[in-house]
């Protein structure tokens, strides 16, 4: 009797930018919005163990069980992971975490570990950046209050998260006199 292959939905993916329009790279800071979107997709396909290895005993025990059971379905899903992560970032960070052989919770470790370093260093950076920020050098209110919210995010993502009532005290702070209304 021949073998059947075996099918996740996973493999039918072609474009993963329709589902994680985000592209994660150094200069936007954009780490949790692009996190965000991708643990939706890992969980969307039950693949979460691939870039977050279990932690509780039975929980490990069903992994270590489902990776013995298939080892070459379970690289075949590992890898269409990996391809969703090198799809998704910039060409930098591409050649900053690419190695020979990877698996998808490397790749995601390195790519987090990039982020998340010096944060103390990152969240000084981002808080003075927030502190000159000039609705003058923006050509819309729609692009600060954007702008805002990006560094605000950037802050939580480096572990110094910005409240609502400092974002919002920043937002009317920096608006000129037409918006006094």
């Amino acid at each position: 009797m021949a073998e059947t292959t075996k099918f996740h939905p996973a493999l039918t993916i072609t474009n993963v930018k329709s589902l994680i329009p985000v592209t994660l790279d150094t200069e936007h800071g954009m780490y949790h919005s692009w996190a965000a979107l991708f643990k939706v997709l890992i969980r969307v396909h039950d693949l979460h163990h691939h870039i977050i290895p279990p932690t509780e005993d039975k929980e490990l025990a069903a992994y270590a069980t489902s990776k013995a059971a298939d080892p070459a379905f379970w690289k075949r899903l590992d890898a269409a992971v990996l391809q969703w992560i090198y799809g998704t970032i910039s060409p930098d960070l591409l050649q900053a975490i690419l190695l020979k052989d990877d698996t998808a919770q490397g790749a995601w470790a390195r790519l987090e570990s990039m982020f998340h370093d010096n944060k103390a260093s990152r969240a000084t950076h981002l808080e003075e950046e927030l502190a000159d920020l000039d609705f003058g050098n923006f050509s819309s209110i729609d692009s600060y209050c954007t702008h805002i919210k990006s560094l605000a995010d950037r802050l939580t993502d480096v572990d110094a998260p910005f409240s609502n009532s400092r974002l919002v005290l920043k937002l009317t702070a920096g608006l000129p006199e037409a918006y006094a209304g």
